[in-house]
């Protein structure tokens, strides 16, 4: 991992690296890490802070601990040429009192005075492509089938449909006409068993409802209300299932 060393902390990465794309904005970020059993504060600083957004821009790194600074930038109207950029960070680093804290933070302690030692870090800032183009394969080039050339993922992905189309037309392939047949005149016999079963079941819905007409019960009784429902459930599943 390479990083930028000094008396005071460690910076990582050592370049600013933003993902380019145009009209959309970009971050990346800082690790600042306290290499001495002192309170450090730091400052960043860039050549171009209108472009530029840092949180923190200051702040105090605690003895052995880190830092994380989030350097955002503004979307951009048109790519620099080359995406080559010129600007530049400048971090700041400097031993503090002790129980510092954040709010602590002044610009007169970054001010370079007889006897006070700063550390101070220059990092670039570096483009890149926000969607990095795949490479081409080789064998596209020279003539070989594109199927070949397939990523492994995608060869997973499209062998799934392939196996259920396999799946499906395989037992068309191996049943024979006789097969056939058999499944026609089997399915034809459950049918007519199911109709013969939903004809009797109706027959036996008129005897009770003829019981009950009889009976004289002065209107429908729950239990005829029962039986047309457990009787028309029964029916039902039958002619689904036909």
């Amino acid at each position: 991992m390479t990083m930028s060393s000094g008396d005071f902390i460690n910076i990582y990465p050592t370049e600013l690296k933003f993902p380019f794309e145009l009209r959309k904005q970009s971050a990346c970020s800082l690790q600042l890490s306290n290499k001495t059993d002192q309170y450090i504060a730091f400052k960043v600083k860039t050549t171009n802070p209108k472009k530029y957004c840092v949180r923190p821009n200051a702040g105090v790194v605690l003895p052995g601990s880190s830092c994380n600074v989030t350097v955002t930038m503004q979307a951009q109207k048109e790519a620099p040429p080359d995406m080559q950029c010129k600007d530049k960070f400048l971090i700041q680093s400097v031993i503090a009192p002790s129980g510092t804290s954040n709010k602590d933070i002044t610009t007169e302690m970054f001010n370079k005075e007889d006897g006070k030692v700063i550390d101070e870090f220059k990092l670039r800032v570096v483009y890149v492509p926000a969607n990095p183009p795949s490479p081409v394969p080789e064998g596209s080039e020279e003539g070989g089938s594109p199927r070949a050339s397939l990523t492994e993922d995608e060869s997973k992905s499209s062998s799934l449909p392939e196996a259920v189309s396999r799946s499906l037309e395989e037992p068309k392939a191996k049943s024979s006409p006789s097969e056939a047949w058999s499944l026609i005149s089997r399915l034809t016999e459950e049918k007519a068993s199911a109709l013969q079963q939903n004809q009797k079941l109706r027959q036996e819905l008129e005897l009770i409802r003829k019981e009950i007409s009889k009976s004289n019960a002065g209107g429908f009784s729950m239990l005829f209300v029962v039986l047309v429902g457990l009787i028309g459930l029964l029916v039902g599943y039958l002619i689904k299932k036909t």
